[in-house]
């Protein structure tokens, strides 16, 4: 039985360290799971690594097993896949996924963690958040066949969500990023690509997922009348301008959120959090993902790696953590 376990809390902005915690017994209808791999959400992640949480949101930004609260010291982070090793007779030795911080071992109801699918390696599993986060966008998104789509900022949730977008059977999707180097990612997962000088206009549907005030003014340039744009990105504490006059008005667009934190409306029939999960967790079947899983490194060394990896011109995808047994 593990007795002890070591995670990654953010002490301060900018400064993490391991800390060793006891972990009980599980007890009825609980599991313990020792962690394999975890995944650096690096929007989300990033923001609450540098302290950028406004007050108004510590309440709704809090995560499933967060513990702590912001600006910190906290522990925070939801894409950790393990082995079940005590507790429900029904996932002993299973691989399952938990919407979890950085840890290398934590007990949890059994509800809490979702059995990984056959087909699925583990080592992708890792991407389900992100997943979730963009599938629960295309719900909100509503794209038709044939819709001539742009989705701005090549991050692992913006290539996800153009990804899923092409599957829609007729559309031409475009990722469009400032990165030119994301031009091989979008070759892998199917879709066109551009830089924003470059990106094509009068598009349907516009998603923007690039964290950045230039990205969502780009986003209203690209849209055609009375099109669609879907703001995924989260500014956190940051104010952003945006061109609402010029032919805004006139072109009748349409700006609207989309957040992981409540199911899309358009999908609320027929999934909660945990089947929208699941739905994430097959849907990572697709080999054409392992593309977005860009580095890995050793858990132990994750409070020297996080800030390059939280850094706004780090270029990071997915960040895999792997964890020493």
């Amino acid at each position: 039985m593990i007795e002890s376990a070591r995670a990654f809390w953010v002490l301060a902005p900018g400064r993490g360290e391991l800390r060793s915690e006891q972990l009980a017994a599980p007890g009825p209808g609980e599991v313990l799971v020792r962690t394999h791999y975890s995944a650096v959400s690096r929007g989300t992640e990033a923001l609450v690594f540098h302290g950028r949480v406004p007050p108004s949101e510590y309440q709704r930004m809090r995560c499933p097993w967060q513990a702590g609260e912001f600006p910190g010291p906290i522990k925070y982070g939801y894409s950790s896949v393990g082995k079940v090793h005590a507790g429900s007779a029904a996932l002993l030795g299973q691989w399952v996924f938990c919407l979890f911080p950085h840890q290398s071992a934590y007990v949890v109801p059994e509800r809490a963690v979702l059995a990984i699918p056959a087909g699925v390696p583990p080592e992708r599993a890792v991407l389900a958040a992100n997943l979730e986060t963009a599938l629960n966008a295309t719900w909100d998104a509503e794209p038709r066949l044939g819709d001539r789509i742009s989705v701005l900022g090549g991050g692992v949730l913006g290539c996800l969500c153009a990804y899923l977008l092409s599957r829609v059977p007729g559309t031409e999707v475009e990722l469009v990023d400032v990165r030119a180097e994301r031009a091989s990612t979008a070759q892998a997962l199917g879709v066109g690509f551009s830089v924003p000088a470059q990106a094509r206009r009068e598009r349907d549907l516009v998603v923007h997922a690039s964290g950045s005030e230039s990205g969502l003014c780009t986003s209203l340039e690209l849209a055609a009348s009375e099109c669609t744009v879907l703001e995924l990105s989260w500014f956190g504490d940051a104010e952003v301008r945006l061109p609402l006059g010029a032919a805004f008005h006139q072109r009748r667009l349409n700006l609207r959120s989309s957040q992981v934190g409540s199911v899309s409306p358009r999908a609320r029939a027929r999934f909660d959090h945990r089947t929208r999960l699941a739905l994430a967790l097959e849907l990572c079947k697709d080999p054409v993902l392992d593309v977005l899983i860009d580095g890995e490194s050793a858990f132990e060394n994750l409070p020297e790696a996080m800030p390059a990896l939280a850094a706004p011109a780090g270029g990071v995808l997915c960040h895999r953590l792997r964890y020493e047994l």
